[in-house]
């Protein structure tokens, strides 16, 4: 895949979900298979580059993420096999608003540098995704919503947390 063939119509900002599909589409490439781990999910770096990194993450039947953002990193992801549910949280007027979305086979979506949002598998069939991130991570923030809405529970470091 040629970096060209990445950027968006204005030419400056590279497309996290056509990098994700592009490597969703050649898995004979990627350095490691896929693993299950039935006590937390499996992820695997696969790509690092000055502007963007790519994960690889498996997801067994009611593993998932809790709620976070990317540091203020934009991306994508990719489902790979099987089918995922994210939880966008959003925040206006004060209160918070969860909007759920089932993700089959396939299907991905970008999100900009403020998303927060959850990924869990709520189907029986194991599920395998493909996330890329630019800039690479630096931090997440997990969250948990309260009456007040949004509340920071930690915020993990790139190197120390994972």
């Amino acid at each position: 895949m040629r970096r060209s063939d990445l950027m968006t119509a204005v030419g400056v900002r590279l497309d996290h979900l056509a990098i994700a599909q592009g490597f969703a589409a050649s898995p004979e490439r990627w350095p490691v298979a896929p693993r299950f781990d039935a006590d937390e999910r499996w992820y695997h770096r696969l790509a690092v580059t000055d502007d963007y990194e790519v994960w690889l993450l498996t997801w067994l039947p009611g593993q998932g993420t809790e709620i976070h953002d990317h540091g203020g990193s934009a991306g994508a992801f990719h489902v790979f096999r099987g089918t995922l549910t994210e939880d966008t949280v959003g925040t206006g007027g004060g209160t918070a608003r969860v909007v759920s979305r089932e993700l089959g086979e396939g299907t991905g979506r970008r999100f900009g540098e403020h998303h927060v949002h959850r990924m869990t598998n709520l189907s029986t069939q194991p599920a395998v995704s493909v996330h890329v991130y630019g800039p690479a991570l630096t931090t997440m923030t997990k969250y948990r919503l309260g009456p007040a809405g949004l509340e920071v529970l930690t915020v993990e470091r790139a190197g120390a947390q994972w």
